[in-house]
């Protein structure tokens, strides 16, 4: 008799729109359970994909802004007794592309680096029992956050809170050096979505189906790595 192998269980973090929703398309694809977020407001897309399951518990939306530490707490007291096989964070923001640090008001860029760093830890830290002893723990990073491979000096503030986001992680990975759980920086490339703009290289089809691939082919290994979506060493 053949054993059909247990339900795996994500729990994505900024999913209504973009590559995050693509991601949960994209594990309800694979047979996923998945656990969506959506900051409050207007239904989104999110709502019409979970209406689209034919077992309700398939995909659970729920709300959070993960700027704000109280819903974070809410809902990880919502999610009490759940266990992970994957928690990853996609939510992000960006600051107009034309300002640099020179001109960025202190307002805008610590909303960015909020947003961008100290959120996404913020929530890892939260969840991080949740997640299954041999599990894994992403973020969605950018190949802007690599310092070395900066030479042209555009979108300052975005590649300093995705550098700052690496940083963080590596920090993190440092603390829990002896823990057995995969970490991923993942970089989807330069992705045409309301934040990548229509003259990116990439179509979501082109990043995302490859992105689950790389952080499929990458549970088990333990460690922190820094890939792109084809699974490709990105330099600190």
């Amino acid at each position: 008799m053949t054993r059909i192998p247990p339900q795996k269980t994500v729990l994505l973090i900024g999913a209504s729109r973009g590559l995050g929703l693509a991601m949960a398309e994209g594990y309800l694809k694979r047979q996923w359970r998945v656990i969506a977020t959506e900051r409050a407001g207007a239904p989104s897309k999110l709502h019409a994909l979970a209406q689209a399951q034919a077992h309700p518990d398939t995909l659970r939306v729920e709300c959070v802004d993960i700027a704000v530490p109280e819903q974070v707490a809410a809902l990880r007291q919502g999610l009490h007794g759940e266990q992970l096989d994957l928690l990853f964070v996609n939510a992000g923001v960006k600051n107009d592309d034309r300002e640099t640090i020179a001109d960025v008001s202190t307002e805008e860029f610590v909303r960015v680096m909020v947003t961008n760093a100290l959120s996404p830890m913020r929530v890892i830290e939260t969840f991080v029992d949740l997640v299954h002893p041999t599990g894994t723990i992403g973020a969605m990073s950018s190949g802007q956050g690599s310092i070395s491979n900066n030479t042209n000096g555009q979108y300052e503030v975005y590649r300093a809170s995705k550098a700052a986001l690496n940083m963080c992680m590596r920090s993190f990975a440092a603390r829990h050096r002896d823990d057995p759980r995969t970490l991923l920086l993942m970089a989807p490339g330069w992705v045409q979505t309301d934040m990548g703009g229509p003259e990116a290289r990439l179509t979501i089809g082109e990043s995302i189906p490859k992105l689950l691939d790389t952080i499929d082919a990458s549970a088990g290994r333990g460690g922190l790595h820094y890939l792109d979506y084809l699974g490709r060493v990105v330099p600190w």
